[in-house]
């Protein structure tokens, strides 16, 4: 198995998905520039990380956006890698057009990073067959602008096509419908606010992290 992590100038926490990836499925994982113009070659899995691409300057995402090894990205998942995008790289993938919505700032005006309590609704994603009968998770959030926002009918449809695959339980940012994360209609790229990376050893407070990136790999 083979995995890619993009990094960015201001990506922080890359390094913590590469050792993340690796520690829970042994799957090989390289480091990609954000200026590089090709991806490895048979790529089962591609992370976005957290951080603060461009340093969050015009609009958090909006920048790494238009990275050139974006466009490879995009064609990969569009082929049907599986793509996943982790807070940072949550906005990356709204603002490249490969997830629908916007993430603005939090409803407090503050940055809030603590763990949270998530419903896994939907378990039959490639991203959470690994959690089995499982329905709640524990991972941690760290950012200012995770409120995920969608019209009314995106909302809807997101919902109704079983495109919603976490769910807040005590929502920290505002988030529409206490929205976490969703996936494409595709199934295969899926955008989170909360931080499986940080959440894959029982001495980090949870291990629920770690089921993530096993089925992401599993259903390659």
């Amino acid at each position: 198995m083979k995995a890619a992590v993009v990094v960015f100038p201001g990506s922080n926490c890359d390094r913590d998905c590469k050792v993340a990836i690796e520690r829970s499925t042994g799957a090989q994982v390289e480091m990609v520039w954000h200026g590089d113009t090709a991806l490895p070659p048979g790529l089962d899995l591609i992370v976005l990380p957290g951080g603060f691409s461009y340093g969050d300057y015009l609009r958090c995402g909006a920048m790494a956006a238009l990275s050139p090894i974006m466009a490879e990205v995009k064609a990969a998942a569009e082929r049907g890698v599986a793509t996943v995008g982790i807070c940072n790289g949550f906005q990356v993938l709204c603002e490249v057009g490969l997830l629908p919505g916007a993430l603005l700032r939090n409803a407090g005006l503050k940055y809030v990073c603590k763990a949270v309590d998530l419903d896994i609704v939907n378990g039959q994603t490639r991203f959470t067959a690994a959690y089995g009968q499982q329905r709640q998770a524990r991972m941690t959030v760290g950012n200012g602008e995770g409120n995920f926002f969608a019209d009314e009918a995106t909302l809807d449809r997101l919902e109704g096509e079983g495109h919603v695959v976490f769910r807040y339980r005590d929502n920290p940012n505002g988030s529409a419908r206490d929205i976490a994360g969703i996936v494409n209609g595709q199934g295969n790229v899926l955008g989170l606010m909360p931080h499986p990376d940080r959440a894959v050893e029982a001495e980090l407070g949870s291990a629920d992290g770690a089921m993530l990136f096993q089925s992401a790999l599993a259903s390659a």
